[in-house]
């Protein structure tokens, strides 16, 4: 049931941030979002074809957001299906390690040095574009040769430019709307992956 009169100011303030999520969400219909969603679906797809694994790193919710990426295709999304190569670089014991040793700069960089291949595709999740670890990341991720995808917001930030492929969402000073639209492509993302390698619809 739509509420048609809001007489607490609480509920305008709902309504108001419900609205932010609808504006939001229609970003996604404009065609440089659809395109960088295709691009991007069919190098991991590709990746994929070729043996390669998907990396993905993020600090704080893009963090989480990594892990969900990740575990979404190692997992199961919408179908039964084999299992796809996908790490969130988020080990604890790596991440404190390397913090301690050689300082969080390096937290990322550090497992791509380890573990990427020149078949894989590496994806950054961040709201500002502005982190060193992030950035440091990208650094090693060329040096290794794999494709670089990056999840950006606001400005894009010092990232920008950096990437293979790129999204910056633009218009919102907070992670929270962000967030939500990486989100968003991601699951999109992982569904056309689902639909290209396994004809499941």
């Amino acid at each position: 049931m739509i509420v048609k009169e809001l007489d607490r100011p609480i509920q305008k303030k709902i309504l108001s941030s419900v609205e932010d999520v609808i504006r939001a969400a229609h970003l996604l219909r404009h065609p440089t979002v659809i395109n960088f969603i295709e691009k991007a679906s069919l190098l991991i797809t590709d990746c994929f074809r070729k043996g390669g694994k998907v990396l993905v790193a993020g600090n704080g919710g893009s963090l989480c957001d990594a892990m969900h990426f990740a575990e979404e295709l190692t997992g199961v999304f919408r179908h039964k299906r084999p299992a796809l190569p996908a790490l969130a670089l988020s080990d604890p014991g790596h991440m404190s390690c390397v913090a301690n040793d050689l300082g969080y700069d390096f937290v990322f960089s550090r497992a791509i040095e380890a573990l990427g291949k020149k078949e894989d595709v590496l994806v950054l999740l961040t709201t500002s574009g502005n982190s060193s670890n992030l950035l440091r990341a990208a650094e090693m991720g060329r040096l290794k040769g794999l494709t670089i995808v990056t999840f950006l917001g606001k400005t894009g930030g010092k990232l920008k430019g950096i990437a293979d492929l790129e999204w910056i969402v633009e218009g919102f000073s907070f992670s929270d709307r962000i967030q939500e639209l990486h989100m968003a492509a991601i699951h999109i993302i992982i569904q056309i992956v689902e639909e290209e390698l396994f004809h499941v619809f």
